[in-house]
């Protein structure tokens, strides 16, 4: 065990003198016969006379114990080899109006970022990031291994703070910048989208084809079912969508070809069990990448002191004015 901040001991060094402070005053002001049962008149022992003899020092392991919580005890730092299946992921999530339709309950967007977020959790040793596109594209989360970070950024995610449109190829390109430069050996873009590539400067296949050269594999996740969906039609002017039945295209043939292109695969999922049973399929991908980690764990024990001087602080006070409480005459 070691502490955190040493220092506070040196407060220890005052208790003796506290202590021998306490027991010279009590000697002055104690002039009285004191007795806490009539027995003790009588010559008779009791444990509460003995008791009387212990009582005060109670006090002062408390007093100890609160000083030594304040110096932050900890277990011994440990280092761990960890040996883990790790892979860099980005995740490429559509946020064009579409994904508001209403073919999954309440919509494909919540479904898709509640399955992300499951996803994220189930990953302990990967390195995440987040892009998100519409009519373009920009990173939410660069890859980082704080899940819970990237979930928040995950739940916060909304419609409308781009242009509409679908530009895939933007959210696949700008996933493979962030996986360029990651120095791990297994990485993969997790591409999630409803619709079919209308907008952007750089097409879907363009971007598979720089994907495969740089040994990233893209897996695209289709969602949405085909035929009259109730979508989005129009934004009003609070940002608020109005819904209408409509007809939802879905290029499966162009974003097949993406993956495959890249070396990874595509998979469809019009229903909510669909998409489980996909994340449940990625999760087994990519797993002959492994590597090593060095893991640094401390654990805090300042609670425990805390605690047994509270429940020691109880115990004198009940005494002292229990079965321990003095009768002056």
């Amino acid at each position: 065990m070691t502490f955190a901040q040493p220092l506070w001991l040196l407060l220890l060094l005052l208790l003796p003198l506290l202590m021998f402070q306490y027991r010279r005053d009590t000697r002055r002001r104690h002039v009285t016969l004191q007795v806490s049962r009539l027995q003790a008149m009588r010559g008779v022992k009791t444990w509460v006379v003995y008791a009387r003899n212990w009582i005060q020092y109670i006090r002062w392991v408390v007093i100890a114990l609160v000083v030594m919580a304040m110096a932050r005890p900890q277990l011994l730092w440990h280092e761990e080899e960890v040996v883990a299946e790790s892979v860099d992921i980005m995740l490429a999530m559509d946020v064009s109006p579409s994904m508001l339709s209403r073919d999954f309950l309440p919509d494909r967007l919540s479904v898709a970022k509640e399955m992300a977020v499951s996803f994220v959790s189930r990953r302990p040793y990967d390195q995440l990031g987040l892009v998100l596109f519409s009519g373009g594209a920009f990173t939410q989360c660069p890859l980082t291994s704080d899940r819970r970070i990237l979930q928040a950024f995950i739940n916060n995610i909304q419609v409308g703070r781009l242009p509409d449109g679908t530009a895939t190829g933007m959210g696949i390109a700008t996933a493979l910048r962030h996986l360029d430069k990651s120095t791990s050996k297994g990485k993969m873009v997790l591409l999630i989208t409803d619709g079919e590539h209308n907008a952007g400067d750089l097409g879907p296949l363009t971007a598979a084809t720089a994907a495969k050269a740089l040994g990233i594999p893209i897996y695209v996740i289709g969602l949405g079912s085909d035929g009259m969906v109730m979508s989005p039609v129009q934004q009003g002017p609070l940002g608020t969508y109005s819904f209408a039945s409509r007809e939802m295209k879905f290029d499966a043939e162009l974003l097949n070809r993406t993956a495959a292109t890249s070396g990874g695969k595509f998979y469809r999922a019009k229903t909510t069990a669909d998409l489980e049973k996909i994340y449940s399929e990625v999760e087994s991908l990519e797993k002959t990448k492994v590597t090593k980690k060095a893991v640094k764990r401390t654990s805090e024990l300042f609670f425990w002191f805390l605690n047994a001087a509270f429940c020691l602080l109880l115990l004198e006070l009940s005494l002292r004015w229990g079965p321990l409480r003095v009768i002056t005459v």
